[in-house]
């Protein structure tokens, strides 16, 4: 298999890539992000590019893979509908769009989030945007479209988040990752879960297109 990554530098994304490259039946990745991840690996092959609307440039190195995983994401604190709706749903269906063109047997798997609405109504923001964004993932002609919706989320293998204040929680809160995912298994996944999880729908399909916590963790 063949895998394209987006948001490789991002805590899930760290987490995805990771398990993409030590999984023996992926034969080859590729990163698209703004930034390099750092990370050196035979089967690791990395495009930085800056315009995440416009892929013309760099078409014909994205053709010919099976499966995306996009872990791209920010968060919506602070920010206006119309600028978290650029970020989430603009930037992610310009992704898809193209690769949809180029690679129609590929199975595209999207990190969204626990509570997204797919009613695209209610009352909050960032679930209406969210919802939308699957949504429409979902109306493209991929062979196959996963949206995980993931809650709390503990880095494993050295993955950290991009963004200061939440790192810092998990630095602090970190002494108590085994016993709440002990006590409370349907709430909290792993990076590791979510890359292995990502896989094996990318790999052998599943049964549901929008996956919850317990779905994620049984996979």
């Amino acid at each position: 298999m063949q895998v394209i990554i987006f948001g490789a530098t991002g805590m899930v994304g760290q987490g995805v890539l990771r398990e993409c490259l030590i999984d023996p039946g992926i034969e080859r990745v590729l990163v698209v992000g703004r930034s390099s991840t750092g990370v050196r690996n035979a089967k690791l092959t990395e495009i930085v590019h800056d315009d995440f609307l416009d892929y013309s440039a760099i078409e014909p190195r994205l053709t010919g893979f099976d499966a995306c995983f996009f872990c791209l994401g920010v968060s919506s604190i602070g920010m206006s509908e119309e600028r978290y709706r650029h970020f989430t749903h603009d930037i992610t269906l310009a992704a898809a769009t193209v690769l949809a063109k180029l690679n129609r047997r590929m199975t595209f798997v999207y990190v969204t989030g626990a509570g997204t609405d797919s009613t695209e109504q209610g009352a909050l923001m960032w679930a209406r945007v969210k919802g939308k964004t699957e949504n429409d993932l979902l109306r493209l002609p991929f062979r196959a479209a996963y949206m995980f919706r993931p809650g709390v989320i503990q880095p494993l293998h050295g993955a950290r988040s991009k963004t200061a204040w939440v790192q810092a929680v998990y630095d602090v809160s970190w002494p108590l990752w085994s016993v709440l995912r002990r006590l409370a298994p349907r709430l909290v996944t792993s990076t590791e879960q979510i890359g292995r999880a990502m896989i094996r729908v990318a790999r052998e399909g599943y049964s549901r297109k929008v996956l919850e916590m317990e779905n994620i963790n049984s996979l």
